[in-house]
């Protein structure tokens, strides 16, 4: 008996590297997945829910830079796919989805469970290919394996079942996969960067993702203008650690010397970095030039003075030998003070917080930095957890912090965790998830946890709230409304699922809660710690809408009857206790 196609698929996506698929089996794909068992090298990952697989498929892909399949059968199985992949879009992973399909005779019969692919998937993925021919079907596979693993996002494969279970006629060789390109502007372009840092005076460094693989080049560079460093989110864990120029975030997450200092350099550097709150970013005032491979990505938050296309690393690599050597640190040095006179507010409730109840998601976030091993992997979901990992959980040349960052879903920290745990088996993967996060998706794969016996350490910040929302709301000036909930004790329930549970409610318990849960080998943990609801963080820069909007959202709230919820923000934020 001959190979058919989807044995064909399968053997194309083992020789690019591909070791896991994660999904849920169903008719439309059961050829598929039939032939995915026969061939034996790739693991199926079996979850509860396709969005949860692909979640975890993101993290997984972007931690290792390894493709990643992810599977939907017809219909609602592919739809369940669709958020997932565009995260990856956004954050940069190189995941192949196979999409189940109605049989080709089926096809604009408005049959059950069929979609139109192409509509469908059109905003979620760089390629898609519709295979309703086996002849059509290496070059479709070919092109979604390079895609992916070449533009760093996700691709789509839609494979009806009789196409999938047909013979091929093709066989496979081997499968050309390009080397990662060197990838500079034009020495033309390089000459004019180092002129106009030259003649400028001051020189301020942003960093975003794109300093993934161009961080010894980055702090060379700052080391030779004298320049602060600041960065994105997603720059952080690139750019903060042992680094002696950095001065922290802007945003909304903001903390440090970065936002005076990218608004009083004479020329700004915009590294890798595609920061969407352009508020936040230096008008005219400031010279500005952008590096980024993605030329979409140029000059579409902030009006440039330059714009280059190309990888940080080599643009840096090629710039660095017409840089000459400052002296002066009086730049550098104002706003590295001002970031430490910053850090001295950070820390506040986390000196205090053995002393405070509920617990300060400050001092619980900073305990666990402290905590956890050198090489841990840090996911965040989106929301307040992001604000206490971006503050208080530190890096380090083997730490990673990771999150829905640029796409912005909620509930992804848990199924992102549990893929790091497949990819890097035994390394600490600890997901920050918000009580909100956990029961949208997560809470159902703690069964395929305990199933895989993963040992993924959930930390659920349990304050009954979307707590974010509650804070974006009071920017707006609204009183919050639809923000409150009625959660569960998460770790009895853990504890009915197979995981271990903790239950955290005393501050003083903090430290040892915490280093019972990093500790247990034996399986997934959910710690449930019950938080202050209460707890605000702003910015180091606030702006002035943010400010109007919270004066009058206190005010409304005043004259709604809320005093109460007023008194017991403003006692808990600004340091009385």
């Amino acid at each position: 008996m001959g190979r058919n196609v989807a044995d064909l698929m399968w053997e194309m996506l083992e020789k690019a590297g591909v070791e896991r698929c994660y999904g849920i089996v169903g008719d439309a794909l059961n050829p598929v997945v039939d032939a995915l068992h026969r061939n034996g090298h790739i693991e199926f990952v079996h979850v509860r829910h396709e969005e949860y697989g692909v979640f975890a498929a993101v993290a997984d892909a972007y931690l290792t830079g390894k493709p990643v399949v992810v599977c939907g059968t017809a219909g609602p199985g592919v739809t369940h796919l669709f958020n997932g992949l565009m995260d990856a879009k956004k954050e940069g992973a190189p995941i192949i989805a196979i999409a189940g399909d109605v049989e080709t005779k089926l096809m604009d019969t408005a049959a059950i469970e069929e979609l139109n692919p192409y509509k469908f998937f059109e905003t979620a993925c760089l390629y898609l290919g519709r295979v309703v021919n086996p002849e059509q079907a290496r070059a479709v596979i070919n092109t979604a394996i390079l895609t992916a693993v070449a533009d760093h996002g996700p691709t789509v494969i839609s494979m009806p079942g009789d196409v999938a279970s047909s013979e091929a006629d093709f066989r496979i060789q081997e499968l050309a996969l390009p080397a990662k390109p060197v990838f500079r502007p034009a020495d033309s372009d390089v000459e004019k960067l180092a002129r106009m840092i030259e003649e400028a005076n001051t020189v301020a460094l942003f960093g975003g993702d794109g300093c993934r693989d161009a961080r010894d080049e980055v702090i060379t560079l700052a080391a030779k203008l004298k320049a602060p460093v600041g960065y994105s989110f997603r720059g952080k864990q690139w750019l903060e650690h042992d680094n002696p120029y950095a001065v922290g975030m802007t945003g909304l997450l903001g903390y440090g010397g970065a936002y005076k200092a990218i608004h009083e350099a004479d020329l700004l550097l915009l590294l890798g970095t595609d920061f969407p709150f352009p508020e936040f970013l230096p008008n005219g005032d400031v010279k500005k030039v952008q590096i980024d491979r993605n030329a979409k990505h140029l000059g579409r938050r902030t009006a440039l003075d330059l714009a280059l296309v190309g990888d940080v690393k080599s643009t840096l690599a090629s710039l660095l030998p017409s840089i000459t050597e400052r002296k002066d640190t009086h730049f550098l040095e104002k706003h590295l003070g001002e970031t430490r006179d910053f850090e001295e507010l950070l820390n506040h409730y986390v000196e205090k917080g053995p002393g405070i109840k509920p617990i300060r998601p400050e001092f619980l976030a900073a305990t666990l930095s402290d905590l956890a091993a050198p090489d841990a992997v840090f996911f965040v979901d989106t929301g307040t957890p992001c604000i206490w990992a971006a503050r208080h959980i530190k890096g380090g040349n083997e730490r990673r912090i990771f999150g829905s960052f640029s796409w912005g879903s909620m509930a992804n920290a848990a199924p992102n965790a549990f893929g790091a745990q497949l990819a890097f088996p035994g390394r600490q993967t600890i997901a920050l998830c918000g009580d909100g996060g956990f029961t949208m998706l997560a809470l159902g794969d703690v069964l395929t946890q305990v199933q895989r016996k993963a040992p993924v350490v959930q930390i659920i910040l349990n304050n009954e709230s979307l707590g974010f929302v509650n804070i974006e709301q009071q920017e707006a000036g609204l009183v919050p409304f639809g923000v409150d909930f009625k959660t569960a004790n998460f770790a009895r329930v853990a504890e009915a699922m197979g995981a271990k549970g903790i239950r955290l409610e005393e501050p003083a318990d903090v430290k040892d809660a915490l280093a019972e849960a990093l500790s247990y080998k034996d399986g997934p943990v959910v710690l449930d710690a019950v938080v202050d609801p209460f707890a605000l963080s702003l910015p180091s820069h606030v702006p002035f809408h943010m400010a109007k909007g919270y004066t009058l959202s206190m005010a409304k709230q005043v004259l709604s009857g809320r005093m109460d919820s007023v008194i017991k923000t403003i006692e808990r934020n600004v340091r009385l206790a």
